[in-house]
């Protein structure tokens, strides 16, 4: 499968959350601990918005992240308020730049960490789906990216929540019209530039790991002499596929078949069910 993580907040530099922990992303590439792979090197990419843009800068590259020279350049110098980044273990597509995460189309970025079960089977029901003037837009042969323009198909602009609802129910109704008993499997991101949402989900109820930080005004009461939370805001907040540091009481698990949204405003986190498309 995959490693990720989504970050919003206090503009940082990626380098400070990349590669800076113990156990970062560029860390997991090499030694996921909660991964199906232990090695995530079939490729990365790196997503970024600013203020002076309307839709994110997305870098991929099919190298392994661990020894990518212009990654380390990239992160030593941006600073971002909002960014994902991404490492990929195939789940049987092609190791090529189209198929890294994340996907972008607008203002929009998406990755997953899962699969859609049997997807060679479910591809062309599943793309026959997507709305025709978001066809073309689909560059890769990933399962990701079709889950992505599925939910732009069923009302991501409008309805971010009840477009994924959507998407996941249209692809367990699929692969259970052609024998797939566990159709799903997904840790998803998705952002518009302002708000984000992750999902956990899978059809068996099994699904892979995905964590959020504790407020960082709170692990600064509980790790004084740590110094990554210093100068981020109450409402900063890092997702993250399995945890960048041991530090007790910095991460949460996300429950079983749940979304939660990190928002301007306030933080949600509710149940996740799939929906009728």
């Amino acid at each position: 499968m995959c490693r990720w993580l989504a970050y919003a907040g206090t503009p940082v530099l990626l380098d400070d959350v990349l590669y800076q922990p113990d156990h970062s992303l560029i860390d997991q590439s090499l030694h996921s601990r909660m991964g199906m792979e232990t090695t995530n090197g079939d490729g990365f990419g790196i997503g970024w918005y600013t203020p002076e843009a309307d839709s994110p800068a997305v870098v991929r590259d099919t190298g392994p992240a661990w020894n990518n020279r212009n990654l380390r350049e990239i992160a030593q110098h941006v600073r971002s308020p909002l960014f994902f980044a991404h490492i990929r273990a195939s789940t049987g597509t092609a190791v090529q730049q189209t198929n890294c995460h994340p996907f972008r189309h607008g203002r929009w970025m998406w990755m997953h960490n899962g699969a859609i079960n049997e997807f060679d089977r479910l591809r062309r029901e599943l793309c026959l789906a997507v709305d025709p003037g978001l066809f073309s837009r689909i560059e890769g042969s990933t399962d990701s990216e079709v889950m992505f323009f599925l939910a732009l198909t069923f009302g991501l602009d409008d309805d971010p929540p009840g477009a994924v609802a959507r998407m996941a129910g249209f692809v367990e109704r699929t692969g259970r019209e052609q024998g797939v008993r566990h159709p799903l499997q997904m840790t998803v991101a998705v952002s518009d530039g302002d708000r984000t949402w992750a999902f956990r989900y899978s059809s068996e109820g099994a699904s892979r790991s995905l964590f959020y930080s504790t407020r960082f005004d709170a692990l600064r009461v509980l790790h004084p002499d740590v110094t990554f939370p210093r100068g981020l805001s109450e409402e900063s907040r890092l997702i993250v596929s399995e945890p960048l540091s041991s530090l007790a009481g910095a991460w949460n698990e996300v429950p079983e078949g749940s979304y939660g949204a990190v928002r301007p405003d306030s933080d949600i986190l509710r149940p996740f069910e799939p929906q009728p498309a």
